[in-house]
């Protein structure tokens, strides 16, 4: 991982439970495999607890690594450092995907929530205004009571944010090609095509994974059909949406978004999204930040305790799934 990252990671307590359960020197955090101090702590590894910033585990690493077992990462995606050589080699893989998906379910809530209720137009026309206004007849239709979300995408944090919207009193929608309707109804959402849920929803919110599948998933006929004053939430990646032709919809006015993921990451400096009332723009912050970050490496921490024990790690990671997950 990144050494920079590792104090932000893990606080004293969860370094105290990761010392106490394995041989692990807490001053050993490496970014670069290829070092002298990496190749000796390699040659009797077992398992590796990796986060942002970890080089690829390729066959040369293995070859470093004649006892390595295990990879429990403390984050998301292992798509960037597991390669197929560590699939090959037979090694356990866990991941925090589960831990990180909660901060960005929660970030979501509050951006369906608030986009129903209008909050962005409304603080813009109140700021402009500075005025008593009879807010109730200039906006008849804010609110989320019956009003249609539609999630694309039943990952971990599409299934979250499904979890924490279930008491309030919306219609919830839910495309994902890999749910079957039993499964959906158990999620509290009604499965139907993305064309469907585009018309039909009063905001889209994105958690598909970004693959060479889902590029532009959200494209411009699409967006064409979503109705009038419906709100679009990206925090999945910004290759999801044809930000081109999102673009116009959002200048135009007829369409808001809350957007944490752009394509690129950071927007040129001219971009309009900055200065839009009806777009709200966050730094790619809906994941794991600050205080949400030792829930990760406390879930590295459980893990090692499960494969010290000898039982299954409770949040594995399976080749079989890997091409259909971020």
């Amino acid at each position: 991982m990144h050494p920079q990252l590792a104090p932000q990671l893990i606080d004293a307590q969860t370094l105290a439970r990761l010392t106490g359960l394995a041989d692990l020197d807490p001053s050993l955090i490496v970014d670069d495999f290829t070092t002298s101090e990496a190749a000796a702590a390699l040659a009797d590894a077992e398992v590796l607890v990796t986060s942002w910033g970890c080089p690829p585990i390729n066959e040369a690493v293995l070859a470093a690594a004649p006892r390595l077992r295990a990879v429990i990462h403390a984050a998301g995606s292992v798509k960037h450092h597991v390669t197929d050589a560590c699939w090959e080699r037979g090694l356990q893989v866990t991941s925090a995907a589960w831990a990180n998906a909660l901060p960005v379910a929660e970030y979501t809530v509050g951006a369906i929530l608030f986009a129903n209720k209008q909050v962005l137009r409304l603080a813009a026309e109140y700021r402009e205004l500075r005025a008593r206004h009879d807010w109730q007849a200039a906006h008849p239709r804010i609110g989320n009571y019956r009003r249609t979300v539609g999630i694309v995408g039943a990952s971990q944090i599409g299934r979250r944010v499904l979890e924490l919207l279930r008491p309030f009193d919306l219609h919830l929608l839910l495309h994902d090609p890999y749910i079957e309707a039993a499964e959906a109804a158990l999620l509290g959402a009604r499965p139907v095509e993305l064309d469907e849920l585009c018309v039909l929803s009063d905001v889209v919110s994105i958690h598909a994974p970004q693959l060479p599948s889902t590029r532009h998933m959200i494209d411009r006929r699409r967006l064409a059909l979503m109705p009038d004053g419906a709100t679009v939430v990206n925090t999945s990646r910004g290759s999801l949406i044809d930000q081109d032709a999102l673009v116009p919809e959002l200048v135009s006015g007829r369409l808001s978004a809350v957007l944490d993921v752009t394509s690129p990451e950071v927007l040129p400096e001219d971009s309009p999204l900055y200065d839009l009332p009806n777009v709200l723009l966050t730094p790619h912050v809906a994941g794991s930040m600050g205080t949400e970050l030792h829930r990760m490496a406390a879930a590295a921490a459980d893990e090692l305790a499960r494969y010290t024990a000898g039982l299954p790690f409770s949040h594995p990671v399976l080749v079989q799934e890997i091409h259909r997950t971020a």
